[in-house]
């Protein structure tokens, strides 16, 4: 089990947020780049993964709004109101499965964390675009282009970076060890 101390979580906490309106900026001459990377994905993920549920879905909530209040990007209205609803969900999602999943491998621990709130974001944004934000102008193929099609490159980014992160702050020792080694007998 992970212990940070509160301090520590409120710090990595506020630097994923202003991550969240760093990256978009940074990718931004990229044309495309918010669709196709998802940058502030990265560091809501993250945040949920290391400091738990409640820092995370804080971070989804808060990221989003600054970056849109600083850079109009996510634009006001509906592409903002649904990254709101998705990216609280990876918090939520990333900070809870790390908490209650112990596989006895961090990977594991990782990926299925790492998924399962990738997905569960994807879908809970959807359907928040689908009944409240575009009601009547949102379908199947528009949610499924918009959270998976295009976002692919971002995807993989997320599954390929999210882990190596983890574990260079591990060895880092700027997060505990997982699973520590038990000592041999020999």
């Amino acid at each position: 089990m992970i212990k940070l101390s509160p301090v520590t979580k409120c710090v990595t906490a506020a630097v994923c947020m202003a991550l969240c309106v760093i990256l978009p900026l940074a990718v931004h001459g990229i044309p495309n780049a918010g669709t196709l990377l998802s940058p502030m994905h990265l560091p809501v993920l993250l945040c949920g993964l290391i400091c738990g549920w409640p820092y995370g879905l804080i971070c989804g909530l808060i990221g989003p709004l600054l970056s849109s209040m600083i850079s109009s990007m996510p634009p006001a209205g509906p592409i903002l109101y649904g990254m709101l609803v998705e990216l609280a969900f990876y918090g939520l999602i990333s900070g809870l499965l790390m908490q209650l999943i112990h596989t006895g491998k961090t990977t594991a621990d990782l990926y299925i964390s790492l998924t399962a709130a990738m997905l569960a974001g994807r879908i809970a944004g959807g359907l928040a675009k689908a009944f409240f934000f575009s009601a009547g102008s949102y379908s199947f193929s528009i949610w499924a282009t918009a959270y998976f099609v295009s976002t692919l490159p971002g995807i993989l980014l997320q599954l390929l970076l999210l882990p190596v992160l983890y574990f260079a702050l591990q060895r880092a020792h700027l997060l505990p060890v997982r699973y520590p080694q038990k000592p041999s007998n020999s």
